[in-house]
């Protein structure tokens, strides 16, 4: 199964700018904005982020006002709260060993940015790659992060999976399955996060939010503070 996997995966692997560059935190940015949002969304996003912030010390020293504006568009605003924090604990004492450490890092953003950047023997395990794990019974090592990531976002698919161009379809216990509709998010527009969004877009432009309840919203989750103003960015930990 791993050969069958890297075979078509070196014929058939998205072409993705994140892929071209071993720079930790080129990753660490396009793992962070690739939480919940969509390839074809952060791909452009992420290219203009780097274009203004090529290095983890010019991110650390933007405000996070500059960083929540750069964001809009991509959805869950604390992300980029997080990521200006971990860039400024970076750039203060360099890369930690337990990446874990860093704000708004968990097991799976650290594995990616291990393995991607620094070349460790870690499997990233996101939705993708579990799916296909244990759709196949199959245990697959680290050099198969991409292709595992690349099979599950256009082969094995959540609901009805293709496996008539699947390269492991052969030997899978699985193939030919369908599975129940995964539940859909609400819809954006016209919602309370909608209002949230916009009333921090306002407080990040300097402008009045008009929007007492999700300025109160967004102070609860630490987004503003309780006067309703952007909070600094986290502190690097002694």
């Amino acid at each position: 199964m791993r050969a069958a996997l890297l075979d078509w995966f070196a014929a058939n692997g998205r072409d993705l700018p994140w892929r071209r560059t071993r720079d930790p935190y080129a990753i660490l940015v396009s793992e962070v904005m690739l939480q919940q949002t969509q390839v074809e969304r952060v791909v452009p996003r992420y290219l203009r982020f780097l274009e203004r912030w090529p290095r983890v010390e010019e991110l650390a020293a933007a405000t996070t006002a500059e960083v929540i504006v750069e964001w809009q568009g991509l959805g869950y605003n604390r992300r980029a709260v997080s990521l200006h924090g971990a860039a400024r604990a970076i750039a203060a004492r360099g890369w930690p060993d337990d990446l874990t450490t860093l704000v708004g890092v968990g097991p799976y953003t650290a594995a990616a940015v291990a393995n991607f950047a620094f070349g460790r023997d870690v499997l990233p395990l996101d939705t993708n790659v579990r799916r296909v794990r244990e759709r196949t019974g199959h245990e697959f090592d680290a050099r198969c992060a991409q292709a595992l990531f690349d099979l599950g976002a256009t082969v094995c698919l959540a609901r009805i999976p293709r496996c008539g161009v699947c390269p492991l379809a052969a030997s899978c216990p699985s193939r030919g399955r369908r599975y129940a509709p995964l539940r859909r998010q609400p819809r954006f527009e016209g919602s309370f996060r909608q209002r949230r969004a916009n009333a921090l877009r306002a407080v990040a432009a300097g402008r009045d939010p008009a929007d007492p309840e999700a300025v109160a919203a967004l102070a609860r989750d630490g987004l503003l503070t309780d006067n309703g103003a952007l909070p600094a960015a986290p502190r690097p930990r002694p």
